[in-house]
């Protein structure tokens, strides 16, 4: 069977100027803002607008109609959970203790599909190790869960110390798996003779043998060495 291509173009570009009118309509959002609801309805739209591009039969009227409805159903109650915050509650959801003063909650983890090894991940992820170290973990309506750490844990801030501090700046990466970023030293404001001497400092005695280095606008400088060995550490299961 011939490839209809005058037909698949027309229909591409027709795709994608609906799409782009109905995404505009229901609003621009960050994939961590979308519901579950909203996440399936973009998909679902996709894909009919992909079926679109792609069809060969002729009717071009019944993909567009079906695009048009999802979109309105999005738009819809997302207008519907502006007006109402409780069925704002039950469209979208609400948030959900997992963890609240050192009790886990096996129900809430059950009724919301998050398992016990899925949880602790993404603890581990968000930077806690010991569940001691938290308060609180609540899991949002869009997926995410949100950390309060306990009031011991929590980082001191310089407002909590009454101090100013200057402004901090990214690091630049001098060194990447054993390459010398020529640039970024330059951009440091510093030389080869001083890489040498950093590195011979931390009995180094070559660019080779480091696989990261990064220096900050105080020309501190941190090497990581590349460690030829594999961490076989099994404790998070």
């Amino acid at each position: 069977m011939l490839v209809d291509l005058p037909k698949i173009i027309y229909c591409s570009v027709g795709s994608v100027i609906v799409l782009f009118f109905l995404t505009k309509l229901m609003g621009a959002r960050q994939m961590s803002q979308l519901s579950m609801f909203d996440y399936i309805i973009g998909i679902t739209i996709g894909s009919i607008a992909a079926e679109m591009a792609t069809s060969i039969q002729d009717n071009f009227a019944e993909p567009l109609i079906a695009m048009v409805i999802y979109a309105a159903a999005a738009i819809l109650l997302s207008k519907i959970s502006e007006k109402s915050i409780t069925l704002r509650r039950y469209i979208v959801g609400k948030p959900v203790f997992i963890f609240n003063n050192g009790k886990l909650y096996r129900k809430n983890m059950k009724k919301s599909h998050i398992d016990l090894s899925e949880f602790l991940t993404q603890c581990r992820v968000n930077g806690y190790f010991d569940l001691s170290s938290l308060k609180s973990a609540i899991l949002e309506p869009n997926g995410r869960i949100s950390f309060l750490p306990s009031s011991l844990n929590r980082p001191v801030t310089p407002q909590d110390l009454n101090l100013t501090v200057p402004d901090d700046s990214a690091a630049a990466a001098i060194i990447l798996d054993g390459h010398l970023m020529h640039e970024n030293l330059r951009h440091t404001g510093n030389n080869e003779k001083w890489l040498e001497k950093q590195l011979r400092a931390h009995n180094i005695n070559s660019v080779a043998e480091v696989f990261l280095a990064t220096c900050d606008n105080d020309n501190k400088v941190n090497i990581y060495v590349k460690i030829n060995e594999e961490n076989k550490t099994d404790m998070f299961q």
